[in-house]
């Protein structure tokens, strides 16, 4: 204990939003932030503004959203945080407590299986973890509900989407997801799915792999990330 006291004076951890110093307790983002940041509360209105994007696009149950995305704001950070500097606890931080904010609003229709969206396994290898993953195990465990990263596969090694417009996001990733051929026939059916990405900006990504399990089984989704881009 006193050598982690230690190196915590001399190397203290940093909250991923507002980069000062954590103090003992804190984990990832620090008390003020957490009470700060802006939350959506998606999962309290039915008709909000991310599933208000797929309407005409696809059969959901829901779309929720931890939190508001803008450029230069604190959320950036935070995902910059977790998709390139390794920060794969923020990813399960942040998705276990919101997992815990909608279990105890009993908002959300019981959920099956939380999937996260899938990266190519060339990407995977290179990066090591899998952003979206990370959010998603940490939203099940806060949930309560089983959580599977086998179900989806990534084919194709799309390019980044930044920049892109909304068609070509789309056309980059229409056709790039698949079902396991593991899954079991029928394994999905009647059931409620939760796919999960990390920031959510045309929302191309997310429809293209609801498609795919949509058309594999006859089965519910809903759509869930950890923030959303505000445009």
């Amino acid at each position: 204990m006193l050598l982690q006291d230690l190196l915590y004076l001399f190397y203290p951890e940093v909250c991923a939003a507002c980069h000062q110093a954590l103090i003992k307790g804190e984990r990832c983002v620090c008390l003020s932030c957490r009470y700060k940041l802006p939350k959506t509360d998606f999962h309290c209105n039915p008709e909000n503004p991310m599933a208000k994007s797929f309407w005409g696009r696809l059969p959901l149950e829901t779309a929720v959203a931890c939190y508001y995305f803008n450029k230069g704001e604190k959320v950036q950070s935070m995902l910059h945080a977790l998709k390139y500097k390794g920060r794969e606890d923020l990813g399960r931080e942040i998705g276990k407590m919101y997992g815990n904010d909608l279990r105890e609003s009993g908002q959300l229709k019981p959920v099956d299986f939380i999937v996260p969206v899938p990266l190519h396994p060339k990407k995977l290898r290179k990066r090591g973890y899998n952003q979206s993953a990370c959010f998603a195990e940490g939203l099940a465990e806060g949930l309560g509900v089983a959580y599977s990263d086998r179900i989806l596969k990534r084919t194709v090694n799309t390019a980044t989407q930044t920049r892109k417009s909304k068609l070509a996001r789309w056309k980059n990733v229409k056709d790039v997801f698949c079902v396991d051929p593991t899954v079991l026939e029928g394994q999905l059916d009647n059931t409620h799915v939760l796919l999960v990405d990390d920031v959510v900006t045309t929302g191309a990504t997310l429809e293209a792999a609801a498609r795919v399990l949509l058309e594999k089984a006859n089965l519910s989704i809903s759509l869930g990330a950890m923030a959303f881009a505000t445009r």
